[in-house]
């Protein structure tokens, strides 16, 4: 089978086979992409506007842990069995209609991102066209340039990343010397931030929020490497250029011109070039916001349905909603929805991992249908996982609710120990 081929469905519901794995570079490509963007680039621009230096680092360190401990034991996980992040949690607690509800978490929480993406994007185009076509028209059209670009699948992923990543880097190098030439680094390090004051606590839960959907979807990509090793060094490359490198960049950046609008800083450092890497970068993410949102979409159909529905349809349809958002203004609330996501999806991730590597309650069901190539079928595959679902709330209303240390590590652990508790008394019951 060819290897640069893609079939129709993408694997929407079903196993990727080893046949079709891809090399290290051109997987890490697409998920450094997530890593590297200009949300990443924003957040950076966040921390440095409203924390001082060594907080703002403490929060991406203590941050990238979290995100590189579950983040690799799911790439691990969707690697091994070849499954898409929502398709996984049918056999990771959630049950053939509780991974409805992962599906359709995950597509909501990305058509926000892509709703902050898009209206990045639009700003960058309608700066450049001196406000032409004004922010509703801009969003308009590069949401439905970039949706019709997400319908070709994981091979429009592989495209944009090999243009982007480069374009990307070279432009951050580029303004990172033009704006931090003549300046006292010391000075910048020492300065007090100017902006609305983060704790630390918080600054993890930003940080976290910018990255833990890239960690719920890691199984979306990853199911595309050939081991265990890609799968490692894809996230550890990952963090390491993304949080320390890019966010330490844009804190110092954003400490020179006193501002966190990306957009501005790109335009005021780079002109044309920098409105340009707004454009190629928020294409670059955003390609895979669309991408696993219809993933998770797809699953809750067929998990509601019992029918495969069309990936195309099920795109072009995600990105008019995507764009709606934009247009209505998300980028507003910025921060606000990363400190949601940083206890919403935390849960859900340690439940999935709980369940694979500790509990093992299906285990064996997958290493037998994987020999074949196949799923497990309906009748074999659990309907609900209510300690599960239960869990995951419980998590998530933890982490909003407690005051106390880092809410998307407290959302995760209490999800995770309520989880093991729950489903160890339901196996010692049914026996």
């Amino acid at each position: 089978m060819n290897k640069n081929i893609i079939n129709d469905d993408n694997y929407t519901v079903s196993r990727v086979p080893t046949t079709m794995r891809f090399p290290f570079i051109s997987v890490t490509l697409v998920y450094m992409g997530m890593l590297t963007a200009l949300d990443q680039f924003m957040l950076g621009a966040v921390l440095g506007h409203s924390m001082t230096l060594s907080h703002a680092f403490l929060s991406i360190f203590f941050g990238s842990l979290i995100f590189g401990f579950v983040t690799i034991g799911l790439g691990f996980a969707g690697m091994r069995e070849g499954l898409s992040s929502s398709l996984l949690a049918r056999w990771c607690g959630f049950g053939r209609l509780g991974s409805v509800f992962v599906g359709m978490v995950i597509a909501v929480s990305l058509l926000g991102w892509f709703g902050v993406q898009n209206a990045v994007f639009a700003q960058g185009l309608n700066y450049a066209l001196n406000d032409r076509l004004g922010f509703g028209w801009s969003a308009a059209l590069s949401g439905t340039a970039l949706t019709v670009l997400v319908t070709f699948g994981f091979k429009a992923l592989k495209f944009s990343a090999k243009l982007a990543v480069p374009l990307f880097s070279i432009v951050i190098g580029y303004i990172s010397v033009m704006t931090l030439t003549g300046h006292n680094i010391t000075h910048l390090i020492n300065a007090v931030p100017i902006g609305e004051p983060i704790t630390i606590s918080a600054g993890i839960t930003i940080v976290v929020g910018g990255c833990i959907v890239a960690s719920l979807i890691t199984p979306d990509l990853s199911r595309y490497c050939q081991n265990r090793k890609h799968v490692f060094w894809m996230v550890i490359a990952s963090i390491v250029v993304g949080e320390f490198i890019v966010n330490g960049l844009a804190i110092l950046i954003a400490r020179v011109l006193n501002t966190s609008d990306v957009v501005a800083i790109m335009a005021q450092t780079a002109g044309g070039i920098g409105l340009l890497t707004v454009i190629f970068s928020t294409l670059r993410i955003n390609d895979i916001n669309l991408y696993s949102s219809s993933l998770g979409i797809a699953n809750a159909l067929e998990g509601m349905t019992g029918k495969k529905w069309r990936y195309t349809w099920i795109t072009l349809a995600m990105g008019l909603l995507g764009t709606t958002l934009s247009i209505m203004g998300i980028l507003d609330q910025f921060v606000d929805f990363l400190t949601v996501l940083g206890v919403l999806f935390p849960p859900i991730i340690g439940v999935m991992l709980v369940d694979y590597y500790i509990l093992r309650t299906n285990r064996a069901l997958l290493d037998a249908t994987r020999r074949e190539g196949k799923l497990p079928d309906t009748l074999s595959t659990p309907l609900i996982g209510w300690p599960a679902i239960v869990s995951s709330i419980l998590g998530s209303a933890v982490g909003l609710a407690l005051d106390w240390g880092v809410p998307s590590l407290n959302s995760l652990l209490v999800a995770s120990i309520f989880y093991w508790i729950l489903a160890s008394l339901s196996a010692f019951h049914r026996r």
